[in-house]
This record gives C-alpha cells, structure tokens and sequence, in this order.
C-alpha cells in the first residue's frame, strides 16, 4: 500500500473528535504550566503568546486540507471542521488572557483595541471568525446551503489578519511569523486561484 493510501486508511479510522479532546488537554496543560511557574519569568504572556500561535496554526492546517488533497491525494476533509473550532476556540483563550490576565481592566481593553493597530487588526480578525464558528453544525449548513460556502470564505481575510497581527506583535522583523504570513498567502493564492478556475468554468 502507498504511503498516501496508509495516511488516508489511518484517517478513516481516527475519529474528528479527538482533535476536540486534543486540544482542550492542550490548551489545559499549557495553562496549568502558566499556573506553576513552567512558562518563564512572564507567565501571562508566555500562554497569551502560546494560544495565539496555536490558533493560527490550527488555521493554516484547516487551509493546508484543500491542496493537500488535490496536490498530495492525502484526503483529510473530515477534520477541517474540527480544525476551524479548536482554533476558535484557542483563539478565544487568547483573547481572553490578554484582556482579564494582561490588560485586566475593560476600559484598557477597549483603549488598547483603538490606539494599537496591531490589537484592532487582531480584533477584527475575531469578529470575521465568531459567525464562522457560530454556523459550523449541520443545521446552519442545511439552512443555509450555498450561502454556508460564501459565508465560510470569511476565513480567508481573517487568517490574513492573525499573520499581519503576528508580524505586528512580535519586536522586530523576526522570520517566523514572517513565515507564517507567506504560507498563508501561498495557500490562499491557490485556493482563489482554483475558485477563480471553476467560476470561469461555470460561465463559460
């Protein structure tokens, strides 16, 4: 059996709900390593900083599976959902130990949102995701029908804004986000590439 064959006959056999429970022990034992002093000198940051990243690479995986399986014939579908909410909610810790563990005070919350840019792309990168994650279940896929499709491309501006949010927040020019943002635009470009391909194919 060919390797792509063995991923995908293991895939079959994993359930996407592991990936809920993986991620919420995850999520628990970096916290528990803020609790008790194993994530440096600045612990609030250090699990701010962790959750965020987290986020963002659950979010270019669930963007990887569309060209993994035209590319690579690595069929991965299953999880996209479960993907797309484990970053959610990563995403959410994130935003909710910056603003009651970091800033602590509502009107800093709300000051830092309009004075710091990179903040205000973060917060709207968000608020793209919450009818996302609100509207990934089956009902909301039935009543909505075409409509579920065109609203979930929303990912694609809100996963450019968490890498520029990423670029921003980080001191200096550093490489990693910087490669973060291009492989997000790198699996964009082929993914608008392929829904530009199909429209021509639709009218035509």
């Amino acid at each position: 059996m060919a390797v792509v064959d063995r991923i995908n006959a293991g895939a079959r056999r994993i359930p996407s709900g592991v990936l809920y429970i993986a991620g919420a022990v995850v999520a628990g034992w970096y916290f528990y390593l803020a609790l008790t002093g194993g994530m440096g000198v600045d612990p609030v940051k250090a699990l701010e900083h962790r959750y965020g990243e987290l986020a963002l690479q659950l979010l270019i995986a669930g963007l990887a599976i569309t060209p993994l399986r035209r590319f690579a014939g690595i069929n991965l579908i299953k999880f996209r959902r479960a993907l797309g909410l484990v970053a959610f909610f990563f995403l959410l810790a994130h935003l909710l130990v910056w603003a009651i563990l970091d800033v602590q005070t509502l009107g800093r919350v709300w000051a830092d949102i309009v004075k710091r840019p990179y903040i205000t792309i973060g917060m709207v990168g968000f608020a793209l995701l919450v009818p996302l994650a609100v509207t990934s279940n089956d009902w909301s896929i039935r009543k909505l029908r075409a409509g579920w499709r065109r609203l979930h491309r929303l990912v694609y501006p809100a996963v450019i804004l968490g890498g520029v949010h990423y670029v921003m927040v980080v001191k200096g020019w550093q490489i990693e986000p910087m490669i973060y943002l291009a492989v997000i635009l790198a699996l964009l470009a082929v993914r608008i590439r392929r829904i530009r391909a199909r429209m021509v194919a639709q009218t035509g």
